[in-house]
């Protein structure tokens, strides 16, 4: 052992749970040495942390709140390791079981769709609180999953009567007319994110008998021009691409009784002149409205496979 390095040694008493923590044939501790540096020595319940001193109470940590959670029944997933560790480095006294506990929707296939981290979990709180919010950030963030699914618990639990999900049909300057078939046709492959999501929460088939009641409806933004909506919940996707004068025209379709989140990555601005973006302007102007809040995310935020924030940073320092 390194000079520098120390050992600590922690012992769980409930041996399912800490089979459920370690995973099959320990691939969650090879995981978390992956992440953190430490190494981890497995004998029965009982683990041995190598590493350097903040290393190992880091890891430490991480494992008790884990272990803890997965004692008040939350189904601890492998990528929850990751995303505690950048938790808990970034802010060594939070609480897990205030983020993940946080159950937003439980899809079909029985996943718990719960905040990852803190920003998510602010911008979860947010959604709770306000008419409309913005999430600003870069891709993976969750920013469109997070809200589908507060749409679909909003929908289920009868919050609201309909979920309204659009964006901006035309993106990196392509033109819709170099595509075949119809205007539908057209436009499904912008909307597909939405229909993921969709699919993701509800399964395929119950998703396509909501939309074809009309129940969920997903469109271009431009077919929201001169409609009213109450009682939905309206999801304004890839925002960063609507001009100014389609922002003011999406926000003042908001009628009573509905609720609105748009979503969009600054950076990722497709129109001819960045400038020119609603989603820019929407942040300058309207900032100080009660009822409106705005939540940023960072690559700090990314939920997505680790080598994507990998591939983040690398492109920030070119």
């Amino acid at each position: 052992m390194n000079p520098n390095q120390i050992d600590r040694e922690l012992h769980f008493v409930d041996n399912n749970n800490a089979c459920s923590l370690f995973g099959a044939l320990n691939k969650n501790l090879q995981a978390i040495e992956k992440y953190s540096g430490v190494t981890i020595h497995a004998r029965g319940n009982s683990l041995k942390i190598v590493g350097l001193p903040h290393e190992v109470e880091l890891v430490a940590d991480l494992l008790n709140q884990l272990y803890d959670l997965i004692g008040k029944g939350y189904p601890v997933y492998s990528s929850d390791f990751a995303f505690g560790l950048r938790i808990l480095e970034s802010t060594p006294k939070a609480r897990l079981d205030k983020i993940f506990l946080d159950k937003v929707f439980v899809t079909t296939q029985n996943r718990v769709v719960s905040p990852k981290t803190r920003n998510q979990k602010l911008y979860i709180d947010a959604i709770r609180n306000n008419d409309i919010v913005f999430g600003i950030g870069p891709a993976g963030t969750g920013k469109t999953y997070l809200a589908v699914a507060m749409a679909v618990s909003a929908l289920t639990s009868g919050q609201v009567r309909s979920i309204i999900l659009t964006r901006p049909a035309v993106e990196a300057g392509e033109k819709l007319g170099f595509l075949p078939g119809d205007v539908a046709q057209k436009v499904n492959p912008y909307l597909r994110p939405l229909h993921d999501a969709l699919n993701d929460m509800l399964g395929p088939d119950k998703a396509s008998d909501l939309i074809e009641q009309e129940i969920i409806e997903i469109a271009p933004l431009a077919f929201m021009r001169g409609r009213t909506l109450s009682g939905a919940f309206i999801i304004l996707d890839e925002a960063q691409n609507t001009t100014r004068e389609q922002m003011k025209m999406f926000l003042t379709r908001i009628g009573f009784d509905s609720q609105a989140v748009i979503t969009g990555d600054t950076t990722q601005v497709d129109l001819p002149l960045k400038n020119q973006s609603g989603l820019l302007q929407a942040r300058k102007i309207l900032g100080n409205i009660e009822g409106i809040k705005f939540c940023s995310f960072a690559k700090e935020d990314v939920v997505r496979h680790p080598l994507v924030q990998k591939i983040i940073n690398a492109y920030e320092k070119q």
